[in-house]
């Protein structure tokens, strides 16, 4: 190192040119990486989906889960496999290990969908393999309201939706609320009948005149002409002269028998903004592009359109995440500028301007290059990146401060300026990389923490190991440059610091003297506080609670309800709700079928978006008003949820029944809920057994259809003609992106249920009503089909009572368990199976952290008794952890706690061994174990307090979750951004204080001690 260091001083343009490269690739850097609030991480998981309209879910489970899952269970690093059955639908959703290749496994998936889609009925439409991404969630989603016909919102949303997919940045745009179109032929069955028209033979009739002809071309030797036979389906015209019926010389179309309509197929749901009739254009970023420059763009676009839009449209821009990262990241960026005040502070107090100056230039220069080598790397700035530069803030100068201050009492010696840095950098090197390395060892093993939260995590530990190896680089090379060139002599010392260090020459002194009491004293401090912790903490969380920027409320009510009916309980729950102050819109939408995360009895979901933090309540106080205000509504539950932030997802407690046996297993989890509605703390408890409700079947007598010249598939097409319609053909019009289905119908008024008993069918003896051999009959509805690994599975799902912890409930719950029959399985999962795991991994990671500082320190001391002194601080610290998240009021969280304790054992060890160095080297020329030890701490005093207080104050914004902005000015308490890292960096900030305190009173008295050990160990061996 020395060789390096001075080669850099020798060469000191060309090291100074490389550090300005290096600011301005990182100014160039900051200004383009993308930006977002939460990283873009890749979750595992790949999603099949399968759609045969009308398909039961017994037979959605029996015709294409199960052939589906036959070909998908021999994939490799497959997790979990789940597959869901529903009325016209089924899907396979495959969660793969963590760490996977989402590009090989889709491919993987794929290939063995293909090999499936032969064992799937003929009817059923092409499976489609979807990558589930964070980054294809909306970023933003533009609302179109006014009194304008549905067709007209549909025309404007798909031409909006066509320009805005036209912007680079943007991948996709989704329009909720969209109708499917279809071209509708009413026709009275009174007609049909007249006329005996076969069902089967009018689909193949239509089928057959709506072909592409290849007619190839014709070359008669002097000329070379191509043939057409136009056949396809393009215009409304060509299905009215569509022939439907032919006998003898009379052909009998659509035209003269049936009315033709474009229209839209029967609505699954409505979609309301502010309690209007709306569409939601859901749109959708490219992976790392800008948030914030697509949505200007975005609404850029919209403004220009505005002419051309009618005036009664209303556009809104809801759920904008633009203006959320927005804020988080200039609450984060005032963070971070106001920890390098602060340190910058600090250290013009304690070294002077010129030492300040030059220390203070070391953190925007590991700063900037961390940054240019993130978006290198590819990453975007987000909270984890931003949070991990204001961790580093106080870090980043420990090198330099100690370099810095050795060059000072070099100067003050008489050395000339260039010698006196080049010695500080030189004696310092290898102390300095030491402590940075055993740093970097404990953000290693972070790297490798597997799952959604270890992804989302990774790029702390990333972040600090690139800014930390940049700190060191301006410590041990850049600084002692910039120090060479800048002159300046010996600072005279402050009486301040002269007297600080009297009072702690005399403190250290009596400590020394009796070391092993100064040892006890500290276990008994470190026992007190874990007794107090024990008794007063504030309970255990997986992930930090933040203050959410919307709520929603999900509507459920059993019965066999309309979408009509449905959709007036949501508008009866919107209209209670709405007007709220603190609400800046409300989007409600209501469904016929509700979404994978969501309860089977949801009919309807109300999502509302919140005023700034700072202009309202909590939303926890919000919400309590929602339910006082709708808590008289009868026949229905109203289940209240905020917006999760992180990696969470889902409810907090999830058990998983399985069983071959459907009887067996519905009656297990009965009887589980019937325990956990004993146990008060589970709130918001649903399952997705299949709901109460009646579903009509008509059983049709084989044998007499037979006689009849007729078949179930017949009848099959005449129930279609009065349910969904008999689809005869498809076409494709200019106005629209997708295939339209071509279908027959029986008019309004006829599609009820004596319709079926009325209903003819033409078979070989004329015209039979259906009721000849066909019964209806009423039977138990099955709503949804659930299997996870190949077994039939009921999810029980339940959020917790304010005040009450998860561990805590499903410990009782255990407890008071039913006893598991044969051939059935109970398995927790959800945010205790996420706990478990993350805890599990921390610990390992904690362990493998300080297998690698011990290797270190033994190699840096060769001093097996030193190494494990400088390891008991680590675990000693612990109790200042516990302190920190008592006096802050902090809950233990799972993820941050852990992060910080591990975070923590990299910090403590540095001073410690720049301070156990500077006692060998005492030692070394011959002073005894009392003196070295005293004179070391006196000596150490100052670099060793402004580098622990320089990290402390870099973090105390986020302790005290304070937001100052140093360009307006102003001052924010509370803000979201500050929420998400107030545990760790309490954790971080009282475990440094409490590891001060003993490496500056406790490691010299330690030192001492063992010396004495020592002597008496060899004294009794010699004798």
């Amino acid at each position: 190192m020395r060789t390096l260091i001075f080669a850099a001083l020798d060469r000191s343009r060309t090291t100074l040119l490389t550090l300005a490269f290096l600011i301005l690739g990182g100014v160039a850097a900051f200004q383009t990486i993308p930006k977002e609030a939460n990283p873009d991480i890749t979750i595992p998981m790949i999603y099949v989906s399968m759609t045969l309209e009308g398909i039961s879910p017994e037979d959605g489970e029996r015709l294409l889960i199960r052939p589906m899952e036959q070909e998908l269970r021999s994939l490799e690093g497959v997790k979990e496999m789940r597959g869901t059955a529903s009325e016209g639908h089924a899907s396979v959703m495959l969660e793969f290990d963590a760490g996977f290749d989402p590009d090989i496994a889709l491919q993987d998936v794929r290939e063995k969908v293909d090999t499936a889609r032969s064992k799937l009925p003929q009817e059923a439409d092409e499976p489609r393999v979807n990558e589930i991404n964070v980054a294809l969630f909306p970023v933003m989603s533009v609302g179109l309201s006014g009194p304008l016909s549905e067709r007209e919102l549909v025309t404007i949303a798909r031409r909006l939706q066509d320009a805005i997919e036209g912007i680079p940045e943007v991948l996709e745009v989704d329009i909720g609320g969209d109708r499917e179109d279809l071209l509708e032929i009413v026709v009275d069955p009174q007609v049909l009948e007249s006329y005996g028209v076969d069902f089967d033979q009018l689909a193949t009739l239509v089928t057959r005149n709506n072909q592409l002809v290849a007619a190839g071309s014709l070359d008669t030797g002097a000329g070379r002409m191509t043939m057409k036979v136009p056949g396809v389906i393009e215009s409304v015209e060509d299905v009215m002269a569509m022939p439907v019926k032919v006998g003898g010389d009379t052909v009998v179309t659509f035209g003269d028998v049936a009315m033709l309509q474009r229209t839209f197929k029967d609505p699954r749901g409505f979609a309301r903004i502010n309690g209007e009739p709306a569409l939601v254009l859901e749109i959708s970023k490219r992976t790392g592009a800008n948030i914030i420059e697509t949505v200007e763009k975005v609404k850029a676009l919209i403004e220009r359109a505005g002419p051309q839009l009618p005036d009664e449209l209303e556009v809104r821009y809801i759920m904008d995440q633009s203006g959320e990262v927005r804020d988080i990241l200039s609450d984060l960026l005032n963070n971070v500028l106001t920890a390098i005040v602060l340190v910058i502070v600090l250290i013009i107090a304690a070294m002077g301007p010129r030492s300040a100056l030059l220390v203070g230039l070391t953190i925007p220069g590991a700063f900037l290059t961390g940054i240019l080598v993130i978006w290198g790397m590819g990453f975007t700035l987000n909270i984890v990146v931003l949070f991990s530069l204001i961790l580093v803030a106080g870090m980043l100068v420990d090198g330099a401060i100690v370099v810095s201050e050795l060059a000072d009492r070099n100067l003050s010696e008489g050395q000339n300026v260039k010698s006196a840095w080049g010695e500080a950098a030189s004696r310092m090197a290898w102390p300095i990389i030491a402590s940075t390395a055993t740093t970097l060892a404990v953000f290693i093993p972070l790297l490798f923490w597997p799952g959604v939260v270890g992804e989302f995590m990774s790029f702390l530990p990333t972040t600090v190991i690139i800014c930390l190896t940049a700190s060191l680089a301006m410590a041990l090379v850049f600084l002692p440059v910039l120090g060479s060139i800048s002159g300046g002599k010996r600072r005279p010392q402050s009486a301040i610091s002269g007297r600080m260090t009297d009072v702690y020459r005399g403190v250290l002194g009596r400590l020394l003297a009796k070391p092993g009491f100064t040892l006890l004293g500290v276990l008994g401090v470190v026992v007190v506080i874990y007794a107090a912790y024990g008794k007063f903490n504030h309970g255990v969380e997986f992930f930090p609670s933040v203050e959410p920027d919307s709520a929603q409320v999900h509507v459920r009510a059993r019965g066999d309800l309309s979408v009509q009916e449905r959709d007036a309980i949501v508008r009866q729950v919107e209209q209670r709700l709405q007007g709220m102050p603190e609400v800046k819109a409300l989007y409600a939408r209501s469904m016929v079928s509700p979404g994978n995360q969501m309860a089977p009895d949801v009919i309807g979901v109300l999502q509302f978006q919140f005023t700034d933090w700072f202009e309202r309540r909590p939303a926890t106080q919000i919400l309590e008003d929602f339910r006082s205000l709708t808590a008289d509504i009868p026949g229905i539950e109203l289940e209240f949820r905020k917006q999760e932030g992180g990696p969470a997802d889902g409810k907090p407690i999830e058990l998983m029944v399985s069983s071959m046996n459907s009887d067996q297993l519905e009656r297990h989890v009965a009887l589980i809920r019937e325990r956990m509605s004993g146990i008060d703390g589970f709130v918001d408890v649903e399952d997705d057994r299949s709901l109460p409700g009646i579903e009509w079947r008509l059983n049709v007598d084989r044998s007499a259809a037979a006689r009849f010249g007729s078949d179930v598939l017949s009848v099959g097409s005449a129930v279609r003609l009065i349910t969904n319609g008999l689809v005869l053909a498809t076409y494709r019009p200019e106005d629209v992106r997708d295939e339209v289905d071509i279908a027959v119908r029986v008019p309004n008024n006829w599609r009820e249920l004596d319709q079926f008993q009325r209903q003819t069918i033409n078979t070989s003896r004329g015209q039979v009503p259906l009721s000849e051999f066909v019964e209806l009959a009423p039977g138990d509805k099955t709503g949804s089909i659930t299997r996870v690994d190949g077994q039939r599975t009921i999810t029980i799902k339940s959020e917790i009572e304010p005040g009450r912890r998860a561990d805590e409930l499903l410990m009782e719950l255990q407890q008071q368990m039913p006893e598991t029959p044969e051939g059935v399985s109970v398995r927790f999962a959800g945010e205790n199976e996420d706990q478990e795991q993350a805890s599990n991994f921390l610990a390992s990671a904690f362990l493998v952290a300080i297998a690698l500082m011990l290797l270190i320190l033994v190699t840096q001391f060769n001093s097996l008794y030193q190494t494990m002194l400088i390891l008991s601080a680590i675990v000693l610290s612990t109790a200042g952890v516990l302190l920190g998240l008592l006096l802050n009021g902090q809950s233990f969280g799972i993820v941050m706690v852990g992060m910080g304790i591990i975070a923590l054992a990299g910090i403590v060890v540095n001073n410690n061994i720049i301070l156990i160095d500077t006692y060998n080297q005492m030692r070394k020329s011959g002073m005894a174990a009392f003196e070295a030890a005293l004179e070391t701490g006196c000596l150490r005093l100052r670099p060793v307090l402004l580098t622990a207080i320089t990290t402390i104050l870099g973090l105390m914004p986020m302790v005290l979750g304070v937001n100052v902005d140093l360009l307006t000015p102003s001052l924010g308490i509370g803000a979201p951004s500050t929420q998400w890292w107030t545990q760790l960096s309490s954790a971080i900030a009282g475990g440094l204080a409490f590891a001060t305190v003993l490496t500056l009173l406790l490691t010299p008295a330690l030192l001492v001690l063992g010396d004495k050990t020592g002597q008496r160990v060899r004294g009794f061996v010699n004798r």
